[in-house]
Formats: structure tokens, sequence, C-alpha cells
């Protein structure tokens, strides 16, 4: 109000009394000191002004930044984080003979592969290029068996040198390391070796340091945590369509970059591994959940699921026929024909020839075409909702139908998707290439595609998934007596806690009163408002409200450990799961309220997510140990969020379902039992039908 115009026009007002001590000329820029604006631009990670210091330090006769022995990078970083890699090439049987006793005497080793393929299903047919070595910072070792440019120099024989390192590689108490060392124990994998003693990964303590907060690949890594820039993959095989397959680069570069992967690993793990290890917790995490579990991921992947593409093509053909029905039914609620795949004509037909209203707009200011804008206007005409049934039945179609058997392995005939560990920020996996893991499982063209998941002749698939496994552990984190009390008694929880809301005994419960408490116990778990609670029920915002204050009231458990947690979470920046999983939440205090809002909603989603995430990765290693021990022949093959998929002989499979789905609910003792249903059937699909459960003990 005008109150404030006073101290207003005082703030904006530049004094210009004030007695300095120095005068205007004497404020001319002094000589830089290059040693703390480079620190200061490393930590803060500003890549371009780092570079530019760098070259105008060069220019005025000092040394490289980042080169070895610089004075300068000592001072900034100690010891020598950033310097060039001594290489050794492995060219005869003598050196070769030397690399061994050197790595079989040394007390970790590093490795890592390279080859003509990304896919490393794939790599270990097309070719295996060279190995790598590290075990001392600053020195590597390459041995190339896989070059064949015209005029490449003579390289040992690939059986021989993998014959002389098998033994090592396999030994168990010989620990070794890598960064994202999946690759390589899959790479290896095809070429007979089982490499054991996989004791760390770079890329994973990385990830358990902070999942969030930096990138874990080795170039990003390395100019992080060691101020180091990395040979980089195009800088020796070129870009674009000039790029050459690393069997072409030339023997000499592909050794300086492959030996310096090998030394940057073993340095980088000489900094990540003791700062993980002051952290109990986080210690905890990576020994006893992510580093085991990548060998069992590795096997999953090895394994692979059987496709039937004959199936997809069908699948494939009728998508496409409904999508043409569809699509006659959208040109008559146009009025004529126009591109269903292009917004721009979209946006043309809905709001300039159709009139419909602009609920909203895109970011250069076009009226929106996205789902959740198609999703409103169809409540006000039929076309924006035949158009969502269109995109998904494109969707499904390009990224499953069409997509799939192009995905199926030559030579296993099979589809192996990868893993990744470090990429979801709540420890999930994530499933890439193909995504196994976003198949619509409630939908019938989902469960369509799942049915072209098969097992082979005399085989069967079992499904085996966690209960409601969110929810439980809100039960137990939150401690609410109530919900802690439906879930012991074995009724559907959504009634249990529906006869809890609304006062009324189980019996009586309308599908009406069920459908709202599912929607808030669900909504709980991602932190949903009262808006979000009466978009999804179609109700008004008030009465969405007292929906979720009359639940709120019932269970002040879990309304005391919601706010308990935001609390925490502004505290101390992050929060945990139950094993001590940690996520940063650099905006729980920011100022900006959509980015504190979001924040909060993910220090309560994140614990629940996270520590369902690191229960079914537990069930990983638990179910994959047994399995190799006492049922070798059965194989599993997928995992998908709180499910896992085995196949194997149909009576055997039969057999072991219910001790399998035991064990699951036995890898933690919560205050509420772990439940996991399993179903048997020659397809995904039919193994979903659920045909017993499992449940684990209280505490």
């Amino acid at each position: 109000g005008l109150s404030n115009l006073p101290l207003a026009r005082k703030l904006v007002t530049i004094r210009d009394d004030i007695e300095l001590p120095l005068d205007f000329d004497a404020l001319v820029p002094g000589k830089p000191d290059v040693a703390r604006l480079a620190a200061l631009y490393q930590r803060l990670g500003f890549k371009t002004w780092l570079e530019e210091l760098e070259g105008s330090h060069a220019r005025e006769g000092g040394h490289p930044v980042s080169e070895a022995g610089d004075e300068l990078d000592s001072r900034l970083r100690g010891n020598d984080k950033s310097a060039k890699t001594r290489v050794d090439t492995v060219l005869d049987e003598k050196a070769l003979d030397a690399m061994v006793a050197r790595l079989s005497k040394a007390k970790l080793i590093c490795l890592d592969t390279e080859t003509d393929a990304l896919d490393s299903m794939q790599a270990g047919l097309v070719g295996l290029v060279g190995l790598s070595f590290a075990v001392e910072a600053g020195h590597g070792w390459y041995v190339p068996v896989g070059h064949n440019y015209l005029g490449a120099p003579q390289q040992l024989p690939m059986d021989l040198v993998l014959s002389r390192l098998k033994a090592l590689l396999q030994d168990e108490k010989k620990p070794k390391l890598g960064q994202h060392i999946k690759y390589d124990i899959n790479v290896l994998s095809r070429y007979g070796i089982a490499v054991k003693g996989v004791a760390f990964d770079t890329m994973l303590e990385s990830y358990v340091l902070d999942a969030a907060g930096w990138r874990h690949d080795m170039d990003s890594m390395a100019e992080q945590h060691l101020g180091h820039k990395t040979i980089t993959f195009e800088d020796v095989a070129g870009k674009g369509k000039t790029q050459v397959s690393f069997a072409q680069v030339a023997v000499d570069k592909a050794a300086e970059y492959a030996a310096e992967d090998a030394d940057i690993t073993l340095r980088l793990h000489q900094v990540l591994y003791p700062k993980v290890a002051e952290v109990p917790a986080l210690k905890n995490v990576l020994e006893t959940i992510e580093m085991p579990l990548v060998p069992v991921l590795a096997r999953v992947e090895q394994n692979g699921v059987l496709v039937d593409s004959a199936m997809l093509k069908r699948i494939s053909h009728e998508l496409g026929l409904r999508m043409e029905a569809l699509q006659k039914e959208c040109f008559k609620e146009a009025g004529g024909e126009f591109n269903l795949g292009s917004p721009l004509q979209l946006q043309q037909i809905l709001y300039e020839r159709l009139k419909l209203p602009v609920l909203a707009k895109t970011p250069k200011g076009q009226p929106s075409t996205a789902e959740d804008v198609l999703a409103q206007l169809a409540e006000q005409h039929q076309l924006p909702k035949l158009i969502l049934d269109w995109r998904e039945l494109s969707k499904l179609r390009s990224t499953y139908t069409e997509s799939l058997p192009l995905a199926i392995n030559p030579q296993t005939g099979r589809i192996h998707t990868s893993y990744a560990q470090a990429v979801a920020a709540t420890g999930r996996l994530s499933s890439n290439d193909p995504n196994l893991q976003n198949i619509p499982v409630r939908t019938e063209e989902g469960r369509r595609i799942r049915q072209a998941f098969v097992a082979p002749a005399g085989r069967q698939l079992l499904s085996i998934d966690y209960s409601q496994i969110e929810l439980r552990l809100m039960a137990h984190l939150s401690g609410d007596p109530r919900l802690t009390r439906a879930f012991k008694s074995g009724h559907d929880i959504h009634k249990a806690t529906a006869a809890e809301v609304f006062g009324v005994p189980l019996e009586n419960v309308s599908a009406e009163q069920r459908r709202a408490v599912k929607a808030i116990n669900f909504g709980l778990i991602y932190g949903m408002s009262a808006f979000g609670l009466a978009k999804q029920l179609d109700v008004s915002r008030g009465e969405a409200q007292a929906y979720m204050d009359t639940f709120f009231a019932r269970y002040e458990g879990v309304k005391a450990y919601m706010d308990r947690t935001r609390e925490t979470a502004r505290e101390q920046g992050y929060v945990e799961t139950l094993f001590g999983r940690r996520l940063y939440l650099p905006n729980i205090r920011s100022k900006n309220a959509p980015l504190r809002q979001y924040a909060e909603r993910t220090a309560i989603n994140a614990p629940l997510q996270g520590t369902a995430a690191d229960l079914i990765k537990l069930a990983m290693i638990e179910l994959h140990a047994f399995l190799e021990r006492d049922a070798p022949e059965v194989l599993m093959i997928m995992q998908v969020h709180d499910e896992l998929v085995f196949e194997g002989p149909q009576r055997r499979l039969a057999e072991l379902a219910p001790s399998l789905a035991d064990r699951m609910c036995r890898v933690a003792r919560l205050s509420v039992p772990l439940v996991a249903d399993w179903g048997l059937g020659a397809n995904w699909d039919a193994a979903h039908t659920s045909q017993g459960h499992a449940s684990g003990p209280n505490q």
C-alpha cells in the first residue's frame, strides 16, 4: 500500500554520499587468481568458463590446468587426480604375462571392455575389440584383440588373451571394479567367461551418493570429481556419418582412450568410495543391495524373454484396422479429413472450426492439444475422446507391436532388455531397448501384447508380484494403528479403509465409497491434493476436501507421518528409505511455491517408492541365489516394478511357485505382512491370473 512507498523509494535510490576507501582510478581489474577461480568454476560446474580459463592461462605462459604435473592443478585438487594416464599397449605374450602377473598380485582390478556395439548382448557376437585394466592411479593397460583396419599392427589372438585372463576374471576372491560393469559382464559372458568377484562400480557409487544431484557417466564424473576432461569416444572414432567402429580406430589412439577409461574409473573409485563409506547407511545400500544386484541383472538380461513375433504382427494389423475406424469417426466429428498426428491441424479443428474453449497454451502461446487438455475437452465434445483413443492405439502399435519384433536377437531368438540401475532417483530400475515396463496391464490392448510374451514348448511362465506394497509401507512407516489393523485383518484394504472413513460396517461399504477411498489411498503415496482428488473422482473440490478431512481424522498417524516427513526433509535436505537410501531435495526450502510443493510431494513419495524398489531388488538377489543353487533350470527373465517373471519346466515351476513367493515376502520384516500374488501360464498375460499368494511375517 501507500505506507510502503517511502521504503520502496529508499531501496531503489543509489547512494552517492558514501566515503569509499579507494578512488575510481584504483578500480581496475587485478591479476586473476587462477587457482581460486578454477576451483570455484569446478565446484559450481561452470565448464565453459573453466575451459576459457585453461585456455587463457596457457596463452599467458602457464601450464594447462588439466595437464599432469601442473602446479595449479595440484594446488586445486591434490595429488594427481587429473594427471594424464601412462599407457602400456599389450601386443606380445611377454607383455601379456607381465600384465597378468601384476593383475594377480593386485588388491583390486579395474576392468573395461571395448566392443563394436553398444548393446552388450550383441557385442559378444559382433566383436570384442580390446580389454583395458588398471591397478594403480595414473597407469592403464590396453590389450587390443580385434582392430581390423588396413595396416593394423599384429595383435595377440583373442582366444589366447581370454584363456590367460579367464581364471583371474572368474576368481571370486579377486575383487573387480568397473564403470557400469554389468555391460562388461554381459560381453565376456558371450565368450564363455563368467566374471566373479564384482565388488565395486563407480556408476553405482555415484548413484548411491546422490542419485539426482549429478550425472553418473564416467566423463561427467571425471570432470565433477577429478577436474579431468577425458578422451571421448568421438575424439577417437569421429562424429556423425564419418564415425567409424572401434575396430577401425588406430590402436595407439584406442589404447590412450581405453587405458584412460580403466585408470579414471580407478581414480574415481578412490574418491567416491570413501565418501560412501563415511555414511554407514549408504555403504549398506551399496554393498548389500546395488552391488549384489549387478550379476543378477546381468543374468536376467542374458536370459531374455521369448516373444511370438507372428502374434505381434497379427495384433499390429488389428490395431491398424481399429485406428482406421477411429480415423473415420474423427473425420465425421470434425466435418472433414485432417492429419490426426498433426497438433497444428488438430488445433485448427478443435479451436477454430469447433470453437472449443482454449484451456491451456503451449510455451509458444499456441492452444494446447496435450492429453490432459483433450481429456477435459472430451466432456464437451466427442472428437477429443476419439483422438485420445487413436493416440493410445498409435503409441501401442509404434512402441510395441511394430518395434518388439525388431528387438529380437537373431542369435538367441529372444528379446534382451537392459535394466538401468542408475537412472530413477528413487532407486527403481528402468528397462530400455526395449522398455518392457510400460506395457499397459489394465487395457485389453496391453493384455494382448503381454500374450505375445510366451514360454517355449514344455515350459511355462510364472509371475509373482507384491500386493499393494507402497500402501503397506505407508502403514509400516507411519505406524498408524487403524491402517496397520486393516492390513493385518487380511480384508480388502480399500473396503476396510472405507468402512473406517465413512463409519459403516464392512459389508455395507458401497462401490462409490470404496472407489473414493481407493483414490485417497493411492493419492497419499503421491501427495495428491484435494484438487487432484476432485478431478479423479469427478466431484467438487469441497466434496473432495471433505473426503480427505474425514480420512485424516480417522488415520491421524498417516497425517502425522506426512507432516513429520515434510519437516524432516526441510531440516536435513533429504529423505531416506527404510534401508537408508537417500534422495536429496534441493527445492524443499524454495521460495517458489510450485517447486517447493513438488519437493514436498516427492518427500512423501520417495521413501515409499524407494523402499519398494529396495525390497524388489533384495528379492531378486535372494531368489537368484536360490535358483542357481537349487533350480538352475528355472530362469528369472523380467522385472517390472513390483513384479518378477520366471520361465521354467511346467511341473517344476508349479512346485516352486509358493516357495518363491514366500521368499519374496521374507526379505524384510514389517509391522504389516508383505503379500505376494503368483500365477502360472503359457504366456505373460495368462500368468497374471492369480492362483495363489504368500504372506510374510509381521515384526
